[in-house]
Order: C-alpha cells, then structure tokens, then sequence
C-alpha cells in the first residue's frame, strides 16, 4: 500500500495536467501564492532595510508552504485513498506543461491571422512589452518560453518531487511565483526580491541543466551538447539558458537580442548564431521535443521515488 500511496498521487496528478492543464474555474495555489506575496510586498517593500525584509518574508513563505503541506499531508496519512485524492490534486496544480503548450500553438495560430492577435496571445505568456513585437520576435518570444517552462513548469517541479516529495513540491513552486513576481532587478525590486531572485536560482540550477540535457539526448543530436555548454552560460540568468540553447540547437536558431520590461530595454545576448525566420513546423518540433522530455523525466522521477522507498525499507529491516 506504501508503493501505491507514494507513487500513483504522480502518475495520476501528471494525466490530469495532460487532459486538463491549468483549472481555470478551480481555485489555484498559486493564485493564492501571489495573494500572499502582493500583501506582504506592499506591508514591507518600504523605507529601509528592504533586502533584508524581502528575505525573511521569501523564507517564511517558502518553509511556510513546505511545512503547512508536509502537516496537512501527514495528517490525512491515515486514510490512504484520500491521502492519494488530495497529493494527486497538488501534483496535477504543480505541473504546468499542457497549458504553455496550448499557448505557444494558439500564438502561432493567431500570429498567422494577424501582428495584433498574436501579440496579445504572446503577452499571456511572455512578461515583456509586446506592442511592438514583430511576427517573427513574437514567435520567437513563444519558443522561448517554452524552453524556460519545460524546466520551470515540469522538470523542476518534478527535481523536488523526487527529492523531498509533494511538500517540495509545493514549495518549490511558491520559490517560482516569488520570482515571477519580485525577482526583478528594476528599482521597486532589485532589493526586496533580490534573495527570492537568488533562491530560484538555486532551486533551478540542477534541473535547467537536465532540461538541456534531456532534450539534446531525447533529439537524437548528442553533438548539440557542446553547443549547449557554449550559449547555454551566455543568458543573463545562470539558468534559462540552457534549455534556450538547447531548443536553439535542435531547431538550428538564434534567441535573444533586446527586450522591453517594464518600460526597461533589456538586451539579452545572443544565444545561437543562425538567425531565420520561425515557421509552424518549428513550434510542432519544439513541443515534441518537450513531451519526449517530459514523459520520461516522470517516469524517470517514479523510478526514483520507487527507489528511495525501496531503500528506505531496506534499511529499517537491515
């Protein structure tokens, strides 16, 4: 019963992502997690001090999420079916891959009906300004994110699952909203969202580089390693890079260049040298490749989990 306790809540909450995405009439944790985070940057994000504020409130929320969801856990343990019920439900809130996917075609599509249509179906997803976008900076904006979310929106996800199971899960996913939401370097944020920023990095830094790693074996093109290793560094984040270049390889491309964020031009260095044109036939190819990725990172996360308990049993009997 322990295997099945531990091991179903994944595969369950993972085909409910596929055939549902995101809820959108369901009320979401993270919207409550951006709840949380607005209250208390307008309480403390003032006067002095803000970085150290900004910190103490990024851990309170972090460990908070982490313990409330281990104790909530832990006391429906005794009643194993729901025990399942509610860790599938957090597993299937956690994961994000089927939405962006549907996005990032939807932007294509409405991009090949019209600049307009398709910059507001890219502002659903991009944080830049995207009035002035180009058809060809949108759907490369769109093929951007899709990398970045196959490590933010699954791969990392299911790094902490693996580790420290639903609870890590839960509270890795509220370290991705505080980015998301202070981890700017602009003046309102760059002190009070500076350590947030920081433990994002830290919370991706593994699963960004399996991202990458994983697309460029699940391609087929083990040489596009070494391309990897030489862009994937050249983002201004230390880990975004790394599935832009990968994707960046596999699709023989160039991502990149200036960005407008919040009234600011950010100029993102070049990550590939092949500049050309995207085409619908490059987003199909993309989001094969981040399915390929996907389904095996969680079948490869079960594997690991199945391991750890079987460990974990071999221990108490030895």
């Amino acid at each position: 019963m322990d295997v099945i306790v531990n091991l179903s809540p994944l595969l369950i909450g993972w085909i409910m992502d596929l055939m549902f995405g995101d809820p959108v009439r369901l009320p979401h944790p993270v919207v409550w997690f951006g709840k949380a985070i607005s209250g208390l940057e307008h309480l403390f994000n003032k006067g002095p001090y803000r970085k150290i504020k900004g910190a103490i409130v990024a851990l309170f929320l972090i460990i908070g999420v982490f313990a409330v969801t281990w104790l909530f856990l832990r006391l429906l343990s005794s009643v194993w079916w729901l025990d399942i019920v509610v860790q599938s439900i957090l597993v299937f809130y956690c994961l994000a891959g089927t939405t962006l996917i549907r996005e990032v075609r939807m932007t294509f599509v409405a991009v090949d009906e019209s600049l307009e249509a398709g910059r507001r179906q890219v502002g659903r997803i991009v944080g830049r300004d995207t009035s002035g976008l180009s058809a060809q900076e949108i759907r490369t904006a769109a093929l951007e994110t899709l990398a970045e979310n196959l490590s933010d929106g699954v791969i990392a996800p299911l790094f902490w699952y693996a580790v420290l199971g639903v609870p890590g899960m839960m509270a890795y996913k509220m370290v991705n909203t505080l980015d998301s939401m202070i981890g700017y370097r602009n003046s309102r944020y760059k002190d009070f969202g500076c350590v947030a920023a920081r433990i994002d990095d830290v919370a991706n830094y593994i699963p960004a580089r399996v991202t990458a790693f994983l697309m460029v074996v699940l391609s087929g093109s083990l040489s596009l390693l070494r391309f990897v290793r030489k862009y994937g560094s050249r983002h201004l984040s230390p880990n975004s890079g790394y599935p832009e270049a990968a994707l960046a390889g596999i699709l023989d491309c160039r991502f990149g260049g200036p960005h407008d964020y919040f009234g600011e031009n950010v100029d993102k260095p070049f990550i590939g040298e092949h500049h050309r044109d995207f085409t619908t036939l490059d987003a199909t190819k993309a989001i094969c490749i981040n399915r390929r990725v996907e389904i095996f990172a969680v079948f490869l996360t079960i594997l690991v989990r199945w391991s750890i308990l079987l460990l974990s049993r071999m221990a108490e009997y030895s």
